[in-house]
């Protein structure tokens, strides 16, 4: 590919930590988006299933979609996205947890 080509292209990266208030109402959401998607298998549907009521950051993964982020911008079209969740012992108060902290990525003069 020539430069004009992958300048085309933009890696977009995005970290959140939420807090879950409410898992029940979490899970309850996850397995109603697992039993509306007509296209899933049903053995993946029963290994979903049997995922998200296990994990909170499970369900929060079947219900998070990177296509909506940027479905509205004008101009822009999704071309890859992948995405995952955990469970994390947030600390705010923690260097750690800095959300100005340079990660050390120069690629991110944006």
């Amino acid at each position: 590919m020539s430069t004009d080509d992958t300048s085309r292209f933009v890696r977009l990266r995005v970290e959140m930590v939420v807090e879950v208030g409410d898992a029940e109402k979490l899970t309850g959401a996850a397995l109603a988006r697992i039993a509306e998607d007509a296209q899933m298998p049903a053995e993946e549907r029963t290994h979903a299933e049997a995922a998200v009521k296990e994990d909170g950051a499970e369900a929060l993964a079947y219900l998070v979609d990177p296509f909506d982020l940027v479905s509205q911008v004008p101009g822009v079209e999704l071309t890859q996205a992948s995405w995952s969740s955990e469970t994390v012992d947030y600390d705010p108060d923690s260097p750690d947890w800095d959300p100005d902290e340079d990660d050390g990525d120069e690629d991110d003069d944006v």
